[in-house]
């Protein structure tokens, strides 16, 4: 039997290529899910209560209040100064712009601060009077501040933009570290401008008056409150 040449005739097969359109799919059905559910969050919160099926229910379950402790205050509260900040906080992804992953929050902040002298550090000698006790002289130590009572039901947040990402991790789950921080934030610069204001000399000033007009009161011709210096 004569030679003969194997051949393979058969049609070879191209090699597959994935159209672009393809490939650009589960892309496409990503961002799809995420305005869906965008979407259909502001769509339920448009719905009265008792339609949505992801409204929350506030029970309050608490306990009653217990006394821990009482102090005895040997204080004069002199003056009390009340503040508003506003907190512009903005939280940025390093490599994302801000439109995919940010927030940025405005909070309005209202607290009070109380400036007080405590009579508890008098030193011995600090009050002294004369014979026959018509003049006195009193060392005061100088005014201090309380810390910052930041009020709950007039702090509030003014505005909020977040990116695509942070609105869909909010709506499955919200960040309370977020308020806590907020109120720090808020309660810090209260504080610092309350420092830098003048409500210390206010209480200080205040303090003065109401020693002088009491021991005149008592029958004191000559009343002279002085201010030691601060420890």
């Amino acid at each position: 039997m004569a030679g003969s040449e194997s051949r393979n005739d058969s049609p070879r097969k191209p090699a597959r290529t994935v159209p672009w359109r393809a490939a650009r799919t589960p892309l496409l059905l990503v961002v799809a899910t995420i305005a869906v559910v965008l979407v259909a969050q502001q769509t339920l919160r448009m719905l009265p209560h008792w339609l949505n099926p992801f409204a929350e229910e506030t029970k309050d379950r608490s306990g009653p209040a217990l006394l821990q402790s009482i102090r005895d205050l040997h204080r004069y509260e002199a003056a009390s100064g009340d503040f508003q900040v506003v907190v512009d906080l903005e939280k940025d992804a390093k490599f994302l712009p801000g439109a995919l992953r940010g927030k940025r929050t405005l909070f309005v902040g209202n607290g009070s601060v109380d400036a007080y002298v405590d009579f508890s550090t008098l030193a011995s000698g600090a009050v002294k009077v004369n014979e026959d006790r018509t003049s006195a002289t009193i060392s005061l130590p100088p005014a201090r501040l309380e810390p910052t009572n930041l009020d709950p039901k007039r702090s509030y947040v003014f505005a909020t933009e977040r990116g695509l990402f942070n609105r869909f991790g909010d709506f499955f789950s919200g960040n309370p570290n977020d308020q806590r921080q907020l109120y720090v934030l808020a309660s810090q610069k209260i504080q610092a401008a309350a420092t830098e204001s003048t409500l210390r000399r206010r209480a200080d000033a205040n303090t003065r008056l109401m020693l002088e007009s009491m021991l005149r009161a008592l029958g004191f011709k000559t009343v002279t409150v002085q201010q030691t210096a601060a420890q």
